[in-house]
C-alpha cells in the first residue's frame, strides 16, 4: 500500500485524531537507509510520519468542515471459511451539496503488511483525493475492511505465506466487504443505484476487481490504482511474493468481470514492477474482461504512491477523467461543499439481503 492519510474517530464520532507515526524512527531509518540512503532516509521517515495514521499518538480535531463527512456502520454477512457469519464495517461517507441523487465512488484502501499497522489505520481519509471525486459530483464512501483500523476484528484477507500465497481467497474476502458497502450506499436516497464506480488502491484495487467479478447491480466500472498483493518494496523492490499466483488469481476473477476496468500504474512502482503488471493485465484480457492499462512514467521515488501523493493528483485524475467520460455518467457540475462541522455517527441501515457469496502482507 502507499502511505495515504488515515484518521481515527473519538467519542461518538464528534472528533478526529490527527495522524502521527507509531513507527520507531530508528527502525524506519535503518530500513529506509538501505533503500534511499543517508539524509534521504531521514526525510522519508519524516514524510511517512506525516502520513501514515497510527493510533498511539493522537490529537483531537473536528470533522472536516468543507463538506459533509459522516461515519456509518455497514452491515454485512456471508460464508467465511465454510461458516455463515454476520459483521459490520466502519465506513466514512463524503457527499456534495444537494439532494442528488449522485453517482457513487466506493473507495477502497490498501493493506499494510504488519498487524499493528493494519490496526492503526483508523479510518481511510485521503482528503485531497476525496475532494477530487467530490468536485466531479460523486458521493464517496470509504469502508474499512475486516481486520483494518476502526472496523477491527480478524484479518479476513490473509493469503498465507510468501512462498505459497493464496491471493484468490484474499480477494474474495475483500469483495464481500466491498459489495456490502455497495449495497448499503445504494440504500441512501441521495445515491444513484445505477452509477456505482469501484475505486481501489493497491490491495483495494484487487478487492474492487474481485467485487466486480460478482456482478453487483449498479456497478458500472472499476478503477484499479496500483493494484496487487504481496509487495516487498524494501527487500525485493518490484517483486511481490510469487507474482505468478497473482496472475492466476486475476485470470480467475476476470472470467466473470463484465464492466470496464482502468488499470493505472507507474513504471517505478516498488511493490509491483511493470513486467508483473503487464502479465496480470494480459491474464485479465485473455479471460475476456474489458479494460485499459495506463502505465505512467516514474513518479518520485516510488510510483506505488502516485494516488496518495498530492503531486500525483493531476496525473491519475487525467486518466480517471478520460475513463469516466467514456462511461457516460449524468452531466455534473462541480458542486459547492456543505459547511457542516460535525455530522457524527449514523446508525447502520438494516442489513440487505445478501447475494450468494463464496468463502481469506499487503
Amino acid at each position: 500500500m502507499s502511505f495515504a492519510t488515515y484518521g481515527r474517530v473519538s467519542g461518538r464520532g464528534s472528533q478526529l485524531a490527527r495522524d502521527r507515526v507509531a513507527v520507531s524512527g530508528s527502525w524506519a531509518a535503518r530500513v529506509l537507509k538501505g533503500f534511499w540512503g543517508g539524509r534521504k532516509a531521514v526525510g522519508a521517515v519524516a514524510v511517512i510520519a506525516a502520513a501514515i495514521a497510527p493510533v498511539s499518538a493522537q490529537e483531537a480535531l473536528p470533522f472536516e468542515t468543507e463538506f459533509t463527512e459522516q461515519v456509518v456502520r455497514v452491515p454485512a454477512r456471508g460464508i467465511v471459511d465454510g461458516v455463515a457469519q454476520e459483521w459490520s464495517l466502519v465506513a466514512t461517507l463524503y457527499r456534495p451539496q444537494g439532494a442528488g441523487p449522485f453517482p457513487l465512488v466506493v473507495l477502497n484502501h490498501g493493506s499494510p503488511g504488519a498487524r499493528w499497522e493494519r490496526e492503526a489505520m483508523g479510518r481511510y481519509r485521503p482528503l485531497p483525493q476525496i475532494r477530487e471525486f467530490l468536485k466531479r459530483g460523486f458521493v464517496v464512501i470509504a469502508p474499512m475492511r475486516r481486520g483494518y483500523g476502526d472496523t477491527g476484528g480478524e484479518w479476513a484477507e490473509r493469503y498465507g505465506t510468501c512462498v505459497a500465497p493464496d491471493y484468490y481467497r484474499a480477494a474474495r474476502e475483500g469483495a464481500k466487504d466491498v459489495n456490502a458497502t455497495v449495497a448499503y450506499a445504494q440504500s441512501l436516497p441521495y445515491v444513484r443505484r445505477d452509477q456505482v464506480l469501484l475505486v481501489g488502491q493497491s490491495a483495494g484495487g484487487i478487492a474492487a476487481m474481485a467485487a466486480a467479478s460478482e456482478n453487483p447491480s449498479g456497478v458500472v466500472a472499476v478503477v484499479n490504482l496500483s493494484g496487487g498483493r504481496g509487495g516487498r518494496p524494501y527487500t525485493h523492490p518490484g517483486d511481490p511474493c510469487v507474482a505468478a499466483n497473482m496472475t492466476e488469481a486475476i485470470g480467475k476473477l476476470a472470467r466473470t468481470i463484465r464492466v470496464p476496468v482502468l488499470w493505472h500504474y507507474s513504471e517505478n512502482d516498488q511493490f509491483f514492477a511493470p513486467r508483473h503488471v503487464k502479465a496480470w493485465f494480459q491474464a485479465f484480457r485473455d479471460a475476456g474482461a474489458p479494460g485499459k492499462l495506463v502505465m505512467q512514467p516514474p513518479f518520485q521515488w516510488d510510483g506505488h504512491g502516485i494516488f496518495g501523493a498530492e503531486r500525483g493528483l493531476p496525473i491519475w485524475t487525467t486518466a480517471f477523467d478520460s475513463f469516466v467520460k467514456e462511461l457516460r455518467f449524468a452531466a455534473m457540475k462541480p458542486p459547492a461543499m456543505i459547511p457542516v462541522s460535525d455530522q457524527g455517527t449514523a446508525p447502520a441501515h438494516p442489513a440487505p439481503t445478501p447475494a450468494a457469496v463464496s468463502a481469506s502482507g499487503t
